[in-house]
């Protein structure tokens, strides 16, 4: 049975961190790129992050470029999601997800198979 479950989460003041997790289980993790998106009620899930199953490449959107940063532990088959300088419209739930082939599109939430439940994000000013 396939499984992501993303950790991490919490609430922070505008220029904080955080460093979400997402652990997964029930398939051959290394094989998969690995995506992150958010999503705020009422809106459609954005794509945030994306990595390549060996972790060589990345890809961000450019509201986090500069501020986020994906990585991958495949030998404990994790994800990260290092989350730096949080502004308040950072707030979201956030979703991990697995897809066989990822890129280019990796923003595009139809390319992924496996998704977690999410964990969510709130950023006070």
């Amino acid at each position: 049975q396939v499984q992501l479950v993303e950790s991490g989460g919490g609430s922070v003041q505008a220029g904080g961190s955080l460093r979400l997790s997402c652990a997964a289980s029930g398939y051959s993790y290394s094989s998969y790129c690995m995506g992150w998106f958010r999503q705020v009620p009422g809106n459609e899930r954005e794509g945030v992050a994306a990595i390549v199953a060996g972790g060589g490449s990345t890809a961000y959107a450019e509201s986090v470029k500069g501020r986020f940063t994906i990585s991958r532990d495949n030998a404990k088959n994790t994800l990260y999601l290092q989350m730096n300088s949080l502004k308040p419209e950072d707030t979201a739930m956030y979703y991990c997800a697995a897809g066989f082939k990822c890129f280019p599109f990796w923003y595009d939430s139809s390319v992924y198979y496996y998704w977690g439940q999410g964990t969510q994000v709130t950023v006070s000013s």
